[in-house]
């Protein structure tokens, strides 16, 4: 077996590794939350943007799909400890389909600077942005709400916490990706 050989699998056996591990870690963290309304706080898109970072936008958006089918099928997954495709079809059923789009928009952003430390979290602050329109746009629907109610519920007060957790991320995602990057067991 050749040297380029062994590399290419020994990333393969990392990617999906990483997919399973991020995936794991989404189906252990997210049931934890902190309700303060119809809307909970979840250490959900977290786990996500640290996705991003190692794995660059498809093994993230495969970790976050891999997440969704386990608590489609049932297992309690998603806030609050609770499966089913009912909570997927509910009020906040949008911000969970949005996850998808968090991280391959914020991926991509990674991906296509290169790993430019501040594109990328541009672009996280951007996915994250399109996820707030996705899901509360769900919800508004879902409950027949007007937009207002459904910003001052939904978006407002979680986006100092999601700058927290971008700024998190990059601290832990940029210098593990650095690590793996050396040790040949980089995404690219």
């Amino acid at each position: 077996m050749t040297d380029l050989t062994k590399e290419k699998k020994l990333s393969n056996i990392y990617f999906l590794t990483t997919c399973a591990i991020m995936a794991a870690l989404l189906c252990i963290i997210s049931p934890l939350s902190i309700p303060i309304g119809e809307v909970p706080i979840s250490l959900a898109t977290f786990i996500i943007y640290v996705a991003v970072w190692l794995l660059g936008p498809y093994g993230a958006t495969l970790s976050v799909m891999v997440y969704l089918f386990l608590g489609i099928v049932g297992l309690p997954v998603f806030t609050g400890g609770v499966g089913g495709i009912g909570k997927l079809a509910g009020p906040t059923g949008g911000y969970l389909a949005g996850y998808i789009i968090l991280a391959f928009v914020s991926g991509l952003f990674l991906k296509l600077s290169n790993r430019n430390l501040v594109v990328t979290i541009i672009g996280m602050i951007i996915a994250t942005a399109i996820l707030y329109a996705f899901g509360t746009t769900w919800f508004i629907i879902q409950i027949n709400s007007d937009l207002a109610n459904a910003m001052k519920v939904c978006v407002l007060p979680f986006i100092p916490f999601d700058l927290v957790k971008i700024g998190l991320a990059a601290v832990i995602g940029k210098p593990a990706l650095k690590g793996l990057s050396k040790a040949g067991l980089d995404m690219d």
